[in-house]
């Protein structure tokens, strides 16, 4: 029998790409449906490793991605969230979770994926209700889903008569070892282990390799997986690449186990199917669950030895952005509002420090366009996000109960320097997009041009660092050098404004490193312009 080659490849890597979208499409609108609560539930839920295994399970099913799970998991330690303990329970977790999917892929609805699809379709393009809109991108992508399986089986038929194919199953199911390194090697390229698991339950079947092959296959597709952690970790902090490197070992080591238990694990998912007469793509599904429930089961007690070993292994100061408020303590609310304003102060003072480290972290990456620092300005941005809600929301408790007016007064100034901190923020983040731009469109700054923007930022940072220590120490003298330094803010944004111009005239800049300049000093100078309501406001009343 001849073999259409190109009618196979076609048929197979369209329906990958179409799993692979759709899988895509149906975490994404999971994600939207629960907005911003999923890393609310990794940060909050996460008090100890085994909360960490069931938040772990509960986030990877809601977004379909153990991948996702992990890269998540991977920020909030490299963020200071989240403990690598905990961290090491959610990856548990999230590989039981991932299992879900090859169950999902397990149901024979293959028949109805295109009349699922547009449901989806109508869901998205005729209902104009947001909530709706994301959950029919949950229902297109599990259309989808099954069509892009339909297509990737339906393109492996043909491989049945292939005396080569054949034989490197046989070949895999004498040498486990080619299963596993096959499995790993396919799912390094898809970065998918849910793509990776449902093609060999396609292969399997189809008949096209049987039991002993396929099991470490299964188990190489888990070692896989690994990938998109190690990517995440890649130029981030020593507690995120420690959890990464968890990740990689605790899988290795359960595919070693299972791989030494190999022959009693296949009679185990044997004896099950004929126990339950459940279909060959549900017993894949099934070896699956059981190894990674099993895996966790076994290696969870070790968490402590896990995170000693990585540490050992992966040596380095664990220096971390702490994300969380470390001053405000609910208690004093009712008790003594008067000290609660001022934990909320210590807060406050602590958010406008990390406003300055952004700053510097911003003017390092314009100077070195090195992505690092961009990443840290970003984690730095993200920490005063954090910050700004729960000050604010422990400020608002505190205007709930009764307090003196002088107390009052105190309360509405740190509401108002709340704010411009975090718009200080907003604004370096505008700055880094700025100089990102100029990197993917390999804008070029004249040297005048880097200079007056180097003068500047020197200038805007040091006026942000006197205006909280101003408000950290109440000095008035400090708060008027910060108008003053503020007014020579404003006097360098006009002189750089017509410096540009002028260079503009002589051809000495690009029309596009024009905008990112001026956009970049206009952002500087509203900078100063917080920077000085903050010192206003220690003007105005001592804190």
């Amino acid at each position: 029998m001849d073999i259409n080659w190109q009618e196979v490849a076609f048929q197979f890597l369209g329906g990958l790409g179409i799993f692979l979208f759709a899988i895509k499409y149906m975490g994404d609108g999971l994600q939207k449906v629960a907005g911003d609560r999923l890393r609310s539930i990794l940060d909050r839920f996460t008090t100890n490793p085994f909360m960490g295994v069931l938040v772990g399970i509960i986030v990877t099913v809601l977004i379909q991605s153990s991948s996702g799970t992990t890269v998540i998991t991977v920020g909030l330690v490299s963020a200071g969230f989240m403990k690598l303990r905990q961290a090491i329970g959610v990856i548990m977790g999230a590989n039981i979770g991932t299992t879900v999917t090859a169950f999902i892929i397990g149901l024979d609805v293959g028949a109805y994926a295109l009349p699922i699809m547009a449901i989806g379709a109508f869901m998205i393009f005729f209902i104009p209700k947001l909530t709706v809109k994301h959950f029919g991108e949950v229902v297109f992508g599990f259309g989808g889903l099954f069509l892009g399986l339909e297509l990737m089986s339906e393109g492996m038929v043909p491989l049945r008569s292939l005396e080569s194919f054949t034989d490197l199953t046989v070949s895999m199911a004498d040498h486990p070892m080619l299963g596993v390194v096959a499995g790993t090697v396919f799912t390094l390229i898809v970065q998918s282990s849910s793509a990776t698991v449902g093609i060999l339950q396609g292969l399997y079947a189809e008949n096209l390799i049987d039991l002993k092959a396929a099991l470490p296959v299964l188990f190489g597709d888990n070692i896989g997986t690994t990938i998109t952690a190690i990517l995440a970790a890649i130029g981030a902090s020593v507690a995120a690449r420690r959890a990464a490197a968890t990740h990689v070992l605790f899988n290795i080591l359960g595919a070693a186990i299972f791989m030494i238990l190999l022959v009693p694990f296949t009679a185990y998912v044997e004896w099950m199917t004929s126990t339950f007469g459940i279909d060959k793509k549900m017993q894949i599904a099934f070896a699956h669950g059981s190894f990674n429930v099993v895996n966790t089961a076994i290696q969870f007690p070790f968490i402590g030895a896990w995170a000693y070993f990585v540490t050992k292994l992966i040596p380095g100061e664990d220096v971390t952005i702490e994300y969380k408020p470390k001053h405000l303590d609910p208690h004093f609310i009712s008790q003594s509002p008067a000290v609660a304003i001022g934990q909320a102060k210590e807060e406050i003072i602590r958010m406008g420090s990390f406003a300055v480290q952004g700053l510097e972290e911003t003017f390092e990456y314009l100077k070195s366009s090195k992505k690092s620092h961009a990443e840290t300005a970003y984690q730095i941005e993200d920490a005063i996000n954090n910050l700004d809600r729960k000050i604010t929301d422990y400020l608002v408790e505190i205007s709930a109960v009764n307090i003196s007016p002088v107390e009052s007064v105190r309360h509405v100034m740190l509401m108002d320097t709340v704010r411009d901190i975090e718009r200080i923020g907003d604004h370096f983040e505008n700055i880094i997009e700025l100089i990102d731009f100029r990197e993917v469109n390999k804008v070029k700054l004249s040297e005048d041009a880097m200079e007056e923007l180097s003068e500047m930022f020197a200038l805007t940072i040091g006026t942000v660092q006197k205006a909280v220590d101003s408000l950290d120490t109440n000095d008035w003298e400090l708060a008027r050098t910060v108008a003053k330094q503020e007014e020579l803010i404003d006097k360098m944004e006009r002189k750089c404004r017509k410096s540009h111009i002028i260079r503009l005239n002589e051809g000495g800049c690009s029309a596009q490193a024009g905008i990112v300049f001026v956009d970049i000093v206009s952002n500087l100078e509203r900078i100063g312009d917080h920077a000085v309501n903050i010192a206003e406001a220690v003007l105005g009343k001592r804190a």
